[in-house]
């Protein structure tokens, strides 16, 4: 029995009524957690027990304030899951309670996502988000091999890859040639360790740091890498691999003389070349295609004088057969996961403006691409992974990361919510102010639903927005409005 599977029989993933169960138990465990993470994965089950009430009751769950309590004990003894199986809702709330699941990242909360993914597979066996769940998590488990099976499946049931997935699967694969080069080189600088490669890993690792800690570094070393061969081996848990050669080189390294420089550097090279593909898969084209990266001021030189229209990803822009007005301005800037249909959306695209944490439309030929993030580590990363070269002309740099916040110096004290992609950009064009038409096209604030790509379809309207602030603050500048259009300018 693998060790995924020891995980799924103690955690009783598969059936419906059982995960649901699980998630009804779990909820009152993390009554009164102050852990953010928790607190989050919490109100995600709340909202999870209140669609089961209502999915299986066919009438609307009662209000949390009194409801959750009885919800959750009726869970607890068993009440039917819906007869119809699996329905799009309860699939969603699964699914939102799983991926919080995932960023808790404890033991418990990633048997819970194992439940989850178990569950909704075996109710949808072609569910994309399903086996992206799946690949994610079995990522964070350690187990490769599994994850990139799941990526791979993931892949064969989706013509868009919105997410990285593609980048992923290769860093992961040239991760795994290079620690496998790793080991091989390991097994020839050291040269006693494959007889000690046979016993178990723990018992033969606790032997090397018996020795190393008696100064005994001839006797500890082939035991230090002995433990590594056999956990390459057995095909342990990557995360375990990662620790130790981490630990065994910190080791080495303070023995390390300069005779044995170059073995230690030539090990430690390819240590560091793995642990990179890991976290950000490898960069065909580090200059991205010649892109010319420009700042907050050779912006606003771009846009001057340049009639400039904003289009929403909103149902009302999918069936508006404004088109050709559209193309007309100046300047059409999407968003995100926008759709084209030339008919209703127009089909010139000059700046897409975008959050790093999706990678929809990347690929598709732009003048400028703005990509906004409110951590800048994070923006980098992205920016490293998702880039398509060739893609763009012009790549807004640290200047125009975050509008909002670093330009408009609107922090959370004045501006609590988190700022759209659409409300950035809104905001760095009204804060420039050089456009003498600066309109926006079927912003309805998603009272009319989303028009996106196929694959961001069944991404949630989060609720960290202030939409109604972000409206507010449109209509209080607003010269002009009609059922389609805003006109700033």
């Amino acid at each position: 029995m693998t060790r995924v599977q020891n995980r799924r029989a103690r955690a009783r993933g598969g059936e419906l009524d059982d995960c649901l169960r699980a998630c009804a138990v779990h909820s009152g465990k993390l009554v009164g957690s102050i852990d953010r993470r928790r607190a989050e994965l919490a109100e995600q089950l709340r909202k999870l027990l209140v669609v089961w009430g209502t999915t299986s009751t066919g009438t609307p769950a009662p209000a949390p304030a009194g409801g959750a309590t009885a919800l959750l004990k009726r869970a607890v003894k068993g009440a039917a899951a819906p007869s119809s199986g699996i329905g799009n809702e309860l699939l969603d709330a699964l699914l939102a309670v799983a991926n919080k699941a995932l960023e808790c990242g404890y033991d418990d909360e990633l048997n819970l996502a194992l439940v989850i993914s178990d569950t909704v597979l075996a109710q949808r066996k072609n569910s994309r988000a399903g086996w992206r769940l799946r690949a994610r998590l079995l990522e964070t488990l350690g187990e490769e091999t599994e994850a990139l099976q799941a990526y791979e499946r993931y892949l064969g049931l989706t013509d868009e890859d919105g997410f990285g997935v593609r980048a992923r699967i290769a860093g992961l694969r040239v991760a795994g040639e290079t620690e496998r080069e790793l080991f091989a080189l390991l097994k020839r600088q050291v040269p006693g360790a494959q007889e000690f490669a046979r016993r178990p890993a723990t018992e033969v690792w606790a032997e090397g740091l018996a020795a190393h800690a008696v100064g005994d570094w001839a006797q500890a070393e082939p035991r230090l890498v002995g433990a590594l061969l056999a956990l390459a081996a057995e095909d342990a848990p990557v995360n375990d691999r990662q620790e130790l050669l981490s630990q065994y080189l910190d080791l080495r390294g303070d023995r390390t003389d300069t005779e044995g420089l170059p073995a230690y550097t030539e090990a430690v090279a390819l240590y560091a070349e793995q642990r990179r593909s890991r976290m950000r898969g490898p960069v065909a084209d580090p200059t991205i295609g010649g892109v010319q990266w420009i700042t907050l001021g050779e912006f606003r030189n771009l846009i001057a004088g340049k009639s400039v229209c904003l289009i929403a990803n909103s149902g009302r822009v999918g069936s508006s057969s404004m088109g050709d007005r559209i193309d007309a301005y100046d300047l059409v800037v999407r968003f995100n996961s926008y759709k084209i249909d030339p008919k209703h959306t127009g089909s010139r695209t000059d700046i897409h403006a975008t959050i790093h944490k999706h990678g929809f439309n990347w690929d598709r030929q732009v003048t400028t691409r703005l990509v906004f993030g409110g951590i800048s580590g994070d923006w980098k990363y992205s920016l490293r992974n998702r880039l398509v070269p060739g893609a763009q002309t012009y790549l807004g740099d640290e200047s125009l990361r975050w509008p909002v916040r670093n330009i408009g110096r609107l922090g959370p004290d004045v501006w609590s919510g988190i700022p759209t992609t659409g409300f950035n950009m809104l905001y760095l064009l009204d804060f420039l102010d050089v456009s003498p038409t600066l309109d926006l096209i079927g912003f309805d604030f998603y009272e009319s639903g989303a028009y996106r790509v196929q694959e961001a379809m069944k991404l949630a309207i989060t609720s960290v927005h202030e939409y109604t602030s972000e409206k507010a603050w449109v209509m209080e500048r607003a010269q002009s409005v009609t059922d389609m259009r805003i006109s700033l300018r």
